[in-house]
């Protein structure tokens, strides 16, 4: 008699899983697809409590503004008491926003701690946090002193690690939050002599990916992620440089750049490129052999861009004023 050969139980069970994961693969890419033509209802952010880094100026002064504007409760945080006050009154003069204003180094591990715990005892729980500050050198890699390839990253990366790991566990605890990372588009396509400024960006963009899926696979749905990578932005950090083709790669204007990120983060979308010609030159990136992408670099003027870099005088060891 002739055995009849089966397939185990466990194969019939992973083809299922196989036919199950197809189909939600598919229906989530038609659901992104229609979301690119149709956007979902925004959230409301009225009385949460939204804490911005680097809120002294630039992208900080207006998101905190357009959060202002639609009632959230400020936590604004910054290097410079100065500046940071200035939002402070603007946000009270134009919005009656209620806000506080804090102090702090967010490259110090310490001072983030202790102003965290003040937040919470005299504000109340962080919901939505916006890790924006950084810095930048504009030194190639040979040129730059170790304190400052430190402090970049201290700013740029490793300041997000702290405040999401001090205000996380509330939101978890409620499953209701939102993190917001500001990175760069130079995280995720290298730019020429941004050695520490690029690797720390890239480095946020990881920290955002896999944090996301910390929440996700923990079961967590009403605690979200959001990664912003912009561009080159008219904040004065990269004063001066310039790209080849300032029409197909230009500037971008704080108003309209702010704007674009408030509707990433009301709609809960996990990653915003500004503008959309960062998605195609990442995907370029992942296709072509390194040579090629190398002469599209080249033709765009990305290798060239910070040869103008200037800067400015604030935009030292101690600038955290915004992100690219």
């Amino acid at each position: 008699m002739e055995a009849r050969s089966e397939i185990p139980s466990h194969h019939g069970g992973i083809f299922l899983e196989f036919l199950r994961t197809l189909k939600l693969l598919f229906a989530s890419i038609v659901v992104g697809m229609w979301r690119f033509f149709v956007p979902p209802p925004r959230k409301s952010v009225f009385g949460e409590i939204v804490l911005i880094t680097g809120s002294g100026s630039g992208i900080g002064r207006q998101l905190a503004r357009n959060f202002a504007r639609l009632g959230a409760v400020l936590v604004l945080w910054d290097i410079n008491e100065t500046s940071n006050t200035e939002t402070s009154v603007i946000l009270q003069e134009e919005y009656h926003a209620k806000c506080f204003t804090y102090t702090v180094d967010v490259g110090d591990k310490t001072q983030i701690k202790k102003t965290a715990e003040k937040v919470r005892n005299e504000v109340g729980d962080v919901t939505i946090l916006l890790n924006n500050a950084g810095v930048v050198s504009g030194k190639k890699l040979i040129n730059m002193p170790d304190e400052l390839v430190k402090r970049t990253f201290d700013v740029n990366l490793l300041a997000h690690f702290w405040t999401v790991k001090y205000f996380l566990p509330s939101m978890l605890k409620n499953n209701h939050g939102h993190i917001v990372n500001i990175a760069s588009s130079t995280g995720l396509v290298g730019l020429n002599k941004l050695t520490d400024y690029s690797a720390s960006k890239f480095g946020v963009v990881g920290f955002t990916e896999v944090l996301n899926y910390e929440i996700i696979f923990s079961g967590y749905s009403g605690v979200h992620t959001t990664l912003v990578c912009p561009s080159y932005i008219k904040t004065g950090m990269f004063a001066g440089c310039k790209m080849r083709f300032p029409r197909l790669i230009p500037p971008l204007e704080v108003g309209q750049t702010a704007d674009k990120i408030m509707q990433a983060i009301l709609t809960n979308q996990h990653i915003v490129c500004i503008p959309r010609l960062v998605y195609f030159l990442t995907f370029l990136k992942m296709i072509l052999p390194v040579d090629a992408f190398l002469e599209v670099i080249k033709f765009v003027g990305a290798a060239t861009f910070m040869d103008t870099y200037v800067g400015k005088e604030t935009n030292t060891l101690h600038h955290q004023n915004g992100s690219s």
